[in-house]
C-alpha cells in the first residue's frame, strides 16, 4: 500500500490513532469531508483470506451498512462474504415463551448481516489511499498534548503530529486514554465469550438464534456455507472463565456434545467445529469521551457485553456521529472547535452508558439460576414478543433506525 512519506513535523486537520475498524471508518468519514487526515497503527493489518474466516464476527445492523454505503465501501464487502440475517430468536432454557423478529413483519428484506472483522478492516484500508488519508504504520503513539489551538501527537519513529483534532480509536486498551488521564472505570464480569464456526445438519434459516442459559447466553449466527456446501453458524456462548477454559480445552467431539445439549437442537446435530477462543467479557466506559481537542471512539470509549451484538454498531455510531458533526458547514473551519465536539461528546456518552446498563442488566437477569427470575424471564420474553409495538421499537432501537 502506498504511504505518503512525512516531515518529522506535519499538520493535519485531524490525526486517527487506532486502525480497526472504527479507527479506519474514522478517517475515511473525515477525508471524505474534505479534512487531512492522517491515520497512525502500530500494524498493518493482514490481508483478508477467503478460505480462513475471522473467528471475530458481528452481527452488522443497518444503519451502520449504511454509513459504509455512504464511504464507498460497503458493496466490496458485501459481495466478498456477508451473511443476511432475516430473523432473530430468543428464549430462555427454563421454559416460557419465546421473542421473535422477522424482517416480513418489520418491512424489512433483512434486520442485518453477519460480516467478519477482518474483511471489515481489509476492505475499509484499501480504501484509504484514495480518500487521501496519510497511514503512518508500524509507528505508535509515545506522546500527547495539547493547548487551544491544536493538540500534538510524538511517534515512536520520532516523528510528531500537530492537529486540530486528535481521534482515540486504539482499543480498550487505549494509549491515547491514559497519555490524556481519562478514567475509565472497568467492571469484570467474571465471564468469558467462547467464539467458533459450527456446522450443523439443518439450514440456519438466516436466522440468529439466542438461548439464555444459567451460565449464560448462547448464540448461534447464520453463516455462509462450508466447503461442499454444509451449513455453517458462527457461535458465541458466554461462560463463567473456569468453564470457558474447561470448554476450550476439549476435544472436538466433546465440545460439541455440550454445545449439542446447550442449544437443545434446532438446527439439528452439530457435525464439525473449528479452531475456537475465547476472550474476557467486561464493561468499560470511559469518563468523557471529549477532553479538549482529543475525542474517544468505539472501544477507547466503551466496551460492553457482547450478548446483544452492540459493540462495533456502537462504535461505528461514534464515526457517523463525529462525521454529521463536523461536517455540518461544509468540512469548513475548526474540526477541534467546542462547540463542534461539546454536544456530540455528551449524546454518544449518554448513548453507550444506556447500552452498557441494559446489556449488564439482561446479562444479569437471565445469566443465573435463582428461582424466582427463572419462574419470570420466559414468560416475560414471551409477553414481549406478542406486543408487535414494543417488538419494532425493540428492533428500531438495535437497528439504529
Amino acid at each position: 500500500m502506498n504511504r505518503r512519506s512525512v516531515s518529522r513535523t506535519t499538520s493535519f486537520d485531524v490525526a486517527v490513532v487506532g486502525a480497526g475498524v472504527v479507527g479506519a471508518a474514522t478517517a475515511l468519514a473525515l477525508a471524505r469531508e474534505g479534512l487531512r487526515v492522517v491515520l497512525v497503527e502500530g500494524r498493518e493489518p493482514p490481508s483478508w483470506d477467503a478460505a480462513t474466516p475471522d473467528l471475530r464476527v458481528y452481527a452488522f445492523a443497518p444503519d451502520n451498512a449504511a454509513l459504509l454505503d455512504r464511504l464507498g465501501v460497503w458493496s466490496a464487502i458485501e459481495s466478498a462474504r456477508s451473511q443476511p440475517y432475516r430473523c432473530m430468536r430468543v428464549w430462555d432454557a427454563a421454559g416460557g415463551g419465546e421473542l421473535a423478529f422477522d424482517a416480513d413483519r418489520l418491512g424489512r428484506l433483512e434486520l442485518g448481516w453477519i460480516v467478519e472483522n477482518a474483511l471489515l478492516v481489509d476492505r475499509l484500508w484499501k480504501a484509504l489511499p484514495a480518500a487521501g488519508v496519510t497511514i503512518l504504520c508500524p509507528d505508535r503513539v509515545q506522546e500527547f498534548s495539547q493547548d487551544d489551538s491544536g493538540a500534538s501527537v510524538g511517534l515512536e519513529s520520532g516523528t510528531r503530529l500537530r492537529a486540530r483534532l486528535v481521534v482515540a480509536a486504539d482499543g480498550a486498551e487505549s494509549q491515547l486514554r491514559q497519555l490524556a488521564r481519562i478514567d475509565a472505570p472497568t467492571r469484570d464480569y467474571g465471564q468469558r465469550g467462547l467464539v467458533a464456526f459450527v456446522e450443523h445438519e439443518r439450514p440456519h434459516q438466516s436466522t440468529c438464534w439466542q438461548r439464555f442459559l444459567p451460565t449464560g447466553p448462547l448464540a448461534f449466527l447464520p453463516f455462509t456455507p462450508a466447503a461442499e456446501g454444509r451449513h455453517r453458524s458462527s457461535i458465541v456462548w458466554t461462560l463463567p472463565e473456569t468453564e470457558a477454559e474447561r470448554m476450550a480445552a476439549l476435544d472436538d467431539s466433546a465440545f460439541l456434545g455440550e454445545l449439542d445439549r446447550a442449544f437443545d437442537g434446532p438446527l439439528g446435530p452439530l457435525l464439525a467445529v473449528s479452531r475456537r477462543a475465547a476472550f474476557p467479557l467486561r464493561r468499560q466506559l470511559a469518563s468523557t469521551q471529549r477532553q479538549g481537542r482529543l475525542v474517544l471512539v468505539g472501544d477507547a470509549a466503551h466496551v460492553v457485553h457482547p450478548l446483544a451484538g452492540q459493540g462495533v454498531n456502537l462504535g461505528l455510531r461514534d464515526v457517523a456521529a463525529l462525521q454529521q458533526a463536523l461536517g455540518a458547514d461544509g468540512g469548513v473551519g475548526d474540526p477541534g472547535a467546542p462547540a463542534r465536539l461539546q454536544r456530540w461528546a455528551r449524546a454518544r456518552k449518554s448513548e453507550s452508558a444506556v447500552a452498557a446498563g441494559t446489556f449488564e442488566a439482561l446479562n444479569a437477569a437471565f445469566s443465573n439460576d435463582l428461582l424466582a427470575p427463572t419462574l419470570l424471564r420466559g414468560h416475560l420474553l414471551g409477553l414481549a414478543g406478542r406486543m408487535s409495538m414494543l417488538t419494532r421499537a425493540l428492533w428500531r432501537r438495535a437497528a439504529g433506525l
